[in-house]
């Protein structure tokens, strides 16, 4: 699967867009790309309810959910602050209604997170801030909740975890 990151990421005659569509995982559930800012302080995707992603009673699985929401935040950081290593660090998913049809991932980098990023990066050359993110229905209501806090780290960055071997 590397490989073919690699290979997307080579790619630069297709647009962003595509090559976040043709990411291997989000290829496999099919997502797409509704909008997607430049600096991607804005970023919908539409997660389609299917055979595969359907739930016994018919319903969206919180896993594929969770497996969209994962890397969007992570992702965003590493266009907004290159040369920083940036992973999750915790996820959490509150369900509040089924997802009873296609979802539309709904994610902003709001300008004063980003300059508190700034401000920590500068200080102490890391930050971890929490991202919240809705999974909307095609009724308009809100499925499922998501906060997701990344670790934005300096490039080769080994915390204490990490030489424990517990990873970060």
């Amino acid at each position: 699967m590397m490989n073919h990151v690699r290979l997307l990421n080579r790619m630069s005659f297709f647009s962003e867009r595509k090559r976040l569509e043709w990411y291997p995982p989000f290829w496999l559930m099919r997502v797409k790309v509704v909008r997607l800012a430049e600096d991607w302080s804005e970023i919908c995707l539409r997660l389609p309810l299917n055979r595969v992603s359907a739930n016994a009673a018919g319903n969206m699985y919180g896993g594929y959910q969770a497996s969209l929401a994962d890397p969007i935040p992570a992702l965003a950081c590493l266009k907004r602050f290159p040369g920083y290593r940036v992973a999750t660090r915790h996820l959490e998913v509150a369900f509040e209604r089924v997802g009873n049809s296609d979802l539309e991932l709904h994610f902003d980098f709001p300008s004063h997170l980003h300059r508190k990023i700034e401000t920590e990066l500068r200080e102490t050359g890391r930050s971890t801030p929490c991202f919240e993110m809705k999974y909307i229905r095609l009724d308009g209501k809100a499925c499922s909740v998501i906060r997701n806090t990344v670790a934005i780290r300096p490039a080769g960055y080994i915390g204490p975890r990490e030489e424990e071997g517990s990873g970060e």
